[in-house]
């Protein structure tokens, strides 16, 4: 296929080299410098969304927020003004899923097709091709654009129609945060306490505790290693997603605000643009201790 891919950040830049490894001809463009490696590996590097828009068969969208997507769609030289009907417009960023339906009846009413496909895994899973993809979209949309999703990732759902992907998405957002929070106050519990939270969490991954978020983000925490995988202000732009649409739904949910006001805590101090799992930083501020590396 030819496939536009637009946004070629931390995700976007793994998952655009895989596509193209795929044996696809790629048309990209992207905020800052195009990297070297997508470049080399003989991507057509445009000018704007609309000449990505004006060459591809497929356009995928990786870009950070709601807003983004909506100029990169629909701004002054934007993917629409580019497009002809028959083309299929995928969006893998985190968005809001209300925007997400209306972007797609805007799509769709120039005679195109459009999924929300947004992924989890981050910037390990974009590197390894493992992302887990929550696709919303037509059925038949989904299974041709599927061979695509294959080079990016390993467990690819249709979930429901447009939107369904987006929510899907939040929902794992949730989880993920909440369990980061669990994770990471009770390494500062154990360690504050005296014991040592290396060995405890390797005792903790023998019993009913175990968890993919314990295995990795605990050892981040006692390792002290928070390169961004996944940044914060990423993950709190998520949580403000379903706390949205919780306002919307007229429901609670006092777990996720919590974990959203501990990002707060992070982006007062500037440590939002940490990796999530750093959010331990926020709970030890407020415990007045923090968690020694590991082998200190």
């Amino acid at each position: 296929m030819k496939v536009g891919f637009i946004g070629l950040g931390i995700m976007g830049a793994p998952m655009a080299g895989h596509v193209i490894a795929g044996g696809h001809q790629a048309f990209v463009q992207t905020r800052s410098k195009v990297p070297a490696t997508i470049a080399e590996a003989g991507a057509t590097v445009c000018a704007n969304a609309a000449e990505v828009a004006a060459a591809a068969e497929v356009i995928i969208l990786m870009v950070p927020d709601t807003p983004d997507v909506e100029k990169v769609l629909f701004g002054d030289g934007g993917v629409a003004s580019g497009l002809t009907p028959g083309k299929t417009v995928v969006d893998m960023s985190s968005i809001s899923p209300i925007a997400t339906k209306d972007f797609a009846a805007r799509i769709e009413s120039l005679g195109c097709d459009y999924l929300d496909a947004p992924v989890s895994g981050g910037e390990v899973g974009a590197k390894a091709a493992s992302l887990t993809i929550m696709v919303g979209g037509k059925a038949e949309v989904f299974d041709r654009i599927r061979p695509l999703f294959a080079l990016m990732g390993k467990n690819i759902s249709n979930v429901g129609e447009v939107g369904a992907g987006q929510i899907t998405k939040v929902a794992n957002q949730m989880i993920v945060a909440l369990n980061i929070a669990a994770v990471a106050e009770a390494l500062v519990f154990v360690s504050k306490a005296g014991a040592d939270p290396t060995k405890v969490r390797q005792a903790l991954m023998g019993g009913f505790a175990a968890s993919r978020i314990l295995e990795v983000h605990g050892e981040r925490m006692t390792r002290r290693t928070f390169n961004p995988g996944f940044r914060i202000a990423l993950h709190q732009k998520d949580l403000g997603l379903a706390l949205q649409g919780a306002r919307v739904l007229g429901m609670a949910m006092p777990q996720t605000a919590g974990a959203e006001q501990l990002m707060q805590v992070m982006q007062a101090q500037g440590w939002d643009q940490l990796d999530h799992s750093a959010l331990v930083k926020a709970l030890e501020l407020m415990a007045d201790h923090e968690i020694a590396a590991e082998g200190a």
